[in-house]
């Protein structure tokens, strides 16, 4: 039995990641069966592909070498999130990204990707990198989804409208490529969903080319509402930066006891934790929640928050 577990972010939440990685592996007795971090998902700050969440600051060349073999010493694979949906053509030979890419290009990180000529292009020029299929293509046909399936993608992952749609999963025929969003913290059914990636995709541009051209000043959020005033109504989501415990009874979370008792018997294993713009708080709760033992949470999130102590992640003084 395998429950894996792809955490955010490998940037944002650098060192805590690495001690939840060291914790989980000198203290397996916690865990539910079988969990196993499969990658930290994310990408460096200022990168022009990035989609799914706005991420701003600014990352140089010997922090990115040293995020890369700080995760795959461990054996750990960094996933990219490059999932922008409004890129362009001209978008591709963004020295940034081919940068990331390079140096990252050592057969065992991966890419997320939406745009099909952006896929093709990491194809084509770096095909070392396993490539994920993204959640944000809002693939809810269950046909269509299958067809998903088929294509060579090492992963796919599914829309979380369909995580509790048994009757489509169980036609899947090759469960273990699919990966399950389990802790969504959207709206079912979301109609502005696909909207609010593109209005993302818009501003994650906007901060790449600022930062290209105007490092060290500070990005005008409020000039390019002026520029773009449809993005508002995006860019504030309340369903953004939710505690897990608001969001336990929303429609499409899957709880631990579900994934333990109804999908890794179907035949699923790959399982995401979004929260790249969590609180470490809420994120610890998350890890907690999902992956240890419910009778083990309390001694477990004492000890991990004493360890992220004392490796200088968070202070209590």
């Amino acid at each position: 039995m395998r429950a894996r577990f792809h955490l955010p972010d490998f940037v944002a939440k650098f060192k805590f990641n690495l001690v939840f990685a060291e914790f989980l592996a000198h203290n397996p007795e916690y865990f539910r069966e079988g969990v196993e971090i499969a990658s930290v998902y994310g990408t460096f700050p200022q990168s022009i592909w990035n989609g799914g969440r706005t991420l701003d600051g600014f990352c140089n060349e010997p922090f990115i070498k040293t995020v890369i073999k700080s995760y795959n010493d461990l054996g750990i694979p960094l996933r990219f999130t490059f999932t922008n949906p409004m890129l362009e053509k001209k978008h591709l030979d963004d020295e940034f990204c081919n940068m990331v890419m390079r140096l990252a290009d050592n057969g065992l990180n991966e890419c997320i990707v939406f745009s099909p000529m952006l896929e093709e292009y990491i194809r084509k020029n770096y095909p070392n990198y396993k490539i994920t299929s993204s959640t944000c293509k809002r693939i809810t046909d269950g046909d269509k989804l299958i067809q998903e399936v088929g294509k060579d993608y090492h992963i796919v992952v599914i829309d979380y409208d369909l995580n509790h749609r048994l009757d489509i999963l169980e036609k899947i025929p090759d469960k273990k490529k699919c990966e399950l969003l389990v802790n969504a913290s959207c709206a079912a059914k979301c109609p502005k969903r696909a909207s609010h990636y593109r209005s993302i995709g818009v501003q994650q541009i906007a901060y790449a080319e600022h930062v290209k051209n105007h490092r060290g000043e500070p990005f005008d959020n409020k000039k390019l509402l002026l520029q773009h005033p449809e993005l508002k109504r995006y860019l504030s989501c309340p369903h953004q930066n939710q505690s897990l415990f608001e969001i336990l009874d929303y429609e499409n979370i899957i709880k631990p006891d579900e994934i333990w008792n109804t999908y890794i018997p179907m035949g699923f294993e790959q399982f995401k934790l979004e929260g790249r713009t969590s609180s470490l708080l809420n994120l610890i709760e998350h890890y907690m929640y999902y992956m240890v033992k419910e009778e083990c949470r309390d001694e477990a999130r004492f000890q991990f928050m004493r360890w992220l102590e004392e490796n200088g992640v968070l202070s209590f003084e």
